[in-house]
């Protein structure tokens, strides 16, 4: 049995929307609702903990009633960081296994989350090859300091799965270290943790710009055609 840690935290600042952009409807559906209606067809989910910003827990709440979630859904008030909202999420969960997936990639599939439950790996998530050079610099004098080998560097995506132990081993090791993380799989490795990832999907985006959300929308909207 897993649970699920659904990240719904964020205001939508980079993606300049009205209010929080988890509420931003694409083709007529709230962002959110597309990662909990994938995860409620998802049989090993038995509890999904999802986050809010301050002060719309009640929105929260109505979408999954709204939409007829069937898997028990346990809320946590998002934190001031994205580490510290996992942490919160963490606190929630029953489960000896946990995922993490955030609302802002709407593009995941219940076959994304079972592919993740089936992984022989305790600690597992979706990667995607980069496709274009990336170089480390010193932002403060524009300066470019070396060079990466492209072909030992992933993006990383989501949904990941780990055991809930080792999540909080990675957790605890980061607030001790005074680190702050982006993501979890990363934390976990520096923490001394075993992690594997899988091949992710190019479909699966965050949206995060406001052509995000455009993208997003025709995805959405010719989902399963095949010239997309």
């Amino acid at each position: 049995m897993i649970s699920l840690l659904l990240l719904n935290g964020g205001v939508g600042a980079r993606a300049k929307t009205a209010g929080p952009k988890q509420f931003v409807k694409i083709n007529g559906v709230p962002i959110l609702v597309y990662s909990l209606k994938e995860a409620d067809e998802v049989e090993a989910i038995t509890q999904i903990v999802v986050n809010y910003p301050a002060g719309h827990l009640d929105t929260v709440e109505q979408i999954v009633k709204d939409y007829a979630i069937s898997t028990p859904v346990v809320y946590a008030e998002a934190g001031a960081t994205r580490q510290e909202s996992v942490a919160r999420l963490l606190d929630e969960a029953t489960n000896d296994v946990v995922m993490i997936h955030e609302s802002a990639r709407p593009l995941v599939r219940a076959a994304d989350f079972r592919e993740l439950a089936q992984s022989p790996h305790a600690n597992v998530g979706f990667m995607r090859e980069i496709s274009f050079t990336v170089a480390p610099v010193d932002p403060e004098t524009q300066r470019v300091t070396g060079s990466l080998e492209r072909a030992r560097l992933r993006n990383v995506q989501l949904p990941q799965k780990f055991a809930k132990a080792d999540l909080r081993a990675g957790h605890e090791f980061a607030l001790s270290s005074g680190l702050t993380f982006t993501e979890d799989a990363t934390m976990c490795a520096d923490a001394g943790i075993d992690v594997f990832f899988i091949e992710g999907d190019e479909r699966n985006l965050k949206v995060t710009t406001p052509g995000d959300v455009n993208l997003a929308t025709h995805l959405l909207r010719h989902e399963g055609e095949e010239d997309v």
